[in-house]
């Protein structure tokens, strides 16, 4: 499998495109006014403590306060108290925060819509092989490891390394990105955590809250530590100023993948190499259309994400189950990449078409779970329900690609849909009734869009004249170009 990273640098904003095959599969936009919050670490303020819910808001610096639960509050090295035969027990957030009080904390979840960032006090700070966890000891290794013997080998190697040398004993977790490292490697990035963490502790001692005290790096160096792999063909970049730096940090920390980074000084702008601009624009829209000729209808909502299924016009082949099967099949495939692509998160419930035959239910799953497992996202996914639907959960810490390039429509206010013209119709109607009820005029001007005025003076025309004979007073239209479908004024003359 081939797999590209580009990167697009502008004075306003930062785009990365992963491209696997061909194929545009994840985007990231990082933009300058508003840049992602996730992994910085700050001194805050605990601005109100809310028993009801154990949780606390914190004031860290942004617009909103930030909110924090009290299982986050409990130190790494202190998990929370678990009874004998039941689930583990939250302390009550009272014992823990007070109001007024200075909190070290670490944005877990950017704003999204409404909601403030969302926070703990495990502080993690990761590199490209390790994330160091201060105050622990504990030493924990990516699932995506799978041979036994190399997680044995990393793991030894970095508890010995952690025992022998107290200047970089801690916690770690052993990241993906670490399979097959050199020991020299490894050693390395627990002497530049244990650094960095001695920086942050020195400015959290000298800051007054609500302060930042540390700031995850610019997207296009995260893509470096977090996207580049062994498998990684070529990494572009379009701004000479931004591939100068991502060299420094490649020469630094990473330079087996010194060769795979490069300088795009093409005319063409780089998104265009695999036609990225145009698939970020199709993932905007609710319709993803299937080679077959099916499609899929994706719907997010502010509980969680509907995905559905459709033949379309594939009439297939053989028979019904076969067609139904092929079209689910293929569905699978598309929606694991438009989950990465979009990078929606949360509840996910996806409607396959139905499916009598047994087999044919555990291939697809089968097949979704596999190309789940292509994902950053950690994700987790249920067996077909009795209703035929699949439940599964993706991990949400940033705003997904609608939420960062688009806004709620201000005509329908994000309902996704209008007022007919004839509903509006009714409406003044029904309106100029009750202002002719409370006021006394000799005549009224209704002022609307031109379809409604349309419509007023057409199929209406009946119903209007019925009105103007029952009230006794003249109708008079007048058409507001700026109007939407949606509004109208009743004017007194």
């Amino acid at each position: 499998m081939s797999e590209e990273i580009l990167i697009n640098v502008t004075p306003v904003e930062t785009r990365v495109a992963l491209v696997e095959n061909g194929m545009l599969q994840e985007a990231y936009i990082e933009r300058t006014s508003r840049k992602g919050i996730v992994g910085n670490i700050y001194k805050g303020k605990v601005v109100r403590v809310l028993p009801g819910m154990e949780a606390a808001f914190v004031d860290i610096g942004l617009e909103r306060a930030a909110f924090i639960h009290a299982s986050d509050v409990v130190p790494s090295q202190q998990p929370p108290n678990e009874a004998p035969d039941g689930p583990k027990t939250i302390p009550d957030i009272r014992t823990l925060l007070r109001e007024g009080q200075s909190l070290v904390v670490q944005v877990t979840k950017d704003p999204i819509g409404t909601k403030g960032a969302r926070l703990t006090t495990q502080l993690s700070i990761p590199s490209r092989y390790l994330v160091f966890m201060p105050g622990v000891s504990h030493v924990g290794i990516s699932q995506r490891i799978e041979d036994e013997n190399e997680r044995l080998r990393l793991k030894t190697l970095v508890e010995e390394g952690a025992a022998n040398d107290p200047d970089v004993s801690g916690g770690y977790i052993i990241r993906t990105a670490a399979e097959a490292a050199a020991a020299e490697d490894l050693l390395g990035d627990m002497t530049y955590l244990h650094r960095l963490n001695q920086a942050i502790e020195e400015r959290i001692t000298r800051s007054q809250a609500p302060a930042a005290v540390y700031q995850d790096l610019p997207l296009f160096i995260r893509t470096i530590r977090d996207l580049i792999r062994p498998q990684t063909e070529k990494v572009r970049i379009d701004s000479r100023e931004s591939h100068q730096r991502v060299m420094e940090f490649v020469n630094e920390f990473v330079t087996e993948f010194a060769d795979k980074v490069e300088y795009y000084p093409g005319e063409r702008p780089i998104f265009d190499l695999y036609s990225v601009e145009d698939e970020i624009q199709k993932a905007l829209s609710r319709k993803v259309q299937l080679k077959s000729g099916g499609y899929v209808i994706i719907d997010q909502t502010e509980a969680m994400t509907t995905i559905d299924i459709n033949t379309g016009a594939f009439v297939g082949h053989r028979n019904l189950e076969e067609t139904i099967f092929k079209t689910n099949l293929e569905a699978a495939r598309a929606i694991s990449r438009q989950l990465r692509l979009r990078n929606l998160g949360g509840i996910i419930i996806i409607d396959f078409i139905d499916m009598d035959d047994s087999e044919h239910q555990r291939q697809v799953h089968r097949m979704l779970e596999k190309m789940l497992e292509r994902d950053h996202a950690k994700t987790k996914i249920t067996g077909v329900s009795e209703l035929g639907l699949v439940e599964m959960t993706r991990k949400r810490t940033t705003e997904s690609l609608g939420q960062i390039l688009c806004e709620p429509c201000p005509i329908c206010d994000g309902r996704g849909f209008l007022k007919t013209s004839e509903t509006v119709c009714y409406e003044v109607f029904r309106e100029i009734l009750r202002v002719n009820r409370a006021y006394d005029a000799e005549s009224y001007l209704v002022m609307a869009s031109q379809s409604v005025v349309d419509r007023l003076l057409d199929e209406e025309s009946d119903n209007v004249a019925d009105l103007e004979t029952f009230i006794g007073k003249a109708i008079r239209f007048q058409v507001e170009p700026f109007y939407s479908q949606e509004q109208y004024d009743v004017v007194l003359l």
